[in-house]
């Protein structure tokens, strides 16, 4: 079955057939995206029928390197097996037929490493070694439905990286790679090759790709509309008529929109 989807083909990495993403997604829909609240993001999918694409339970270990967006490049483990992952004699052999290491190696600037580590947190889904490797690379997050080890390491770099817990173990004990540039599901969400993964704080939402400019468009709008009637229910209006506005409220701020700006 071909699992590639539109805009994108297969080619061998590391002896395995991937997808790849052949046009990017442009720029300003990515730093759009990446100025609205997953709040909004999930609204705005929520209007176009995506019921949930929000990948609950996951949390930056830095909140204060939270907010990226980016094109998905996914990752895929199974439970490890000790006839493959198990050489505990020799460590180091964990690069050979390491499917984990061509991923980092892979994956681009700008996009973003997802796993589907299959909401199991006893063994470390990556470390800081290969946070380090891909932050220098430029690539824009690592998301995992698993654990992080090096959190203390981790929790202090300028790059975003989300899980659903800590731990020490490392990634043999629990978890073989076993494909990337596959379709996945983290954290109870699909996540195809070149969807597009914003976060902020909060978490982590998943976007469809063919309707990432259309989504980051209406939830541009939807942040500047909101942050007008925040000040509204701020000052004392009740939420009726104001929060969803009404049509004397939407004129309000058509008008409040078209005000010179000062400074």
């Amino acid at each position: 079955m071909n699992c590639a989807h539109r805009g994108s083909r297969r080619r061998v990495i590391g002896g395995l057939e991937v997808t790849k993403v052949d046009q990017p997604v442009a720029t300003s829909v990515l730093d759009r995206l990446k100025a609205c609240s997953t709040a909004t993001l999930t609204t705005q999918l929520f209007k176009r029928n995506f019921r949930q694409q929000f990948l609950v339970g996951l949390t930056p270990l830095n909140p204060d390197a939270a907010s990226f967006a980016g094109e998905a490049f996914t990752l895929r483990f199974i439970p490890s097996r000790e006839d493959r992952d198990w050489d505990l004699g020799d460590l180091h052999k964990r690069g050979e037929d390491n499917v984990q290491w061509e991923a980092v190696e892979a994956i681009g600037a700008g996009q973003v490493l997802v796993i589907d580590s299959r909401n199991d947190v006893r063994a470390a889904s990556a470390g800081n070694m290969l946070m380090t490797r891909m932050l220098r690379k430029g690539v824009a997050g690592a998301v995992t439905d698993g654990a992080f080890r090096d959190g203390t390491e981790i929790s202090q770099m300028a790059f975003p990286a989300f899980c659903a817990g800590r731990t020490a173990s490392t990634r043999p004990a629990f978890h073989r790679a076993a494909d990337m540039q596959l379709p996945i599901g983290c954290a109870g969400v699909a996540v195809y090759p070149g969807d597009i993964v914003v976060g902020d704080p909060d978490g982590v939402v998943v976007v469809p790709r063919q309707i990432a400019e259309e989504v980051a468009h209406d939830s541009y709008e939807q942040e500047l509309r909101e942050r007008y009637l925040f000040t509204k229910i701020d000052a004392g209006a009740p939420l009726w008529g104001t929060y969803p506005p009404n049509e004397e409220t939407l004129r309000e701020y058509a008008e409040w929109r078209a005000r010179p700006v000062t400074t």
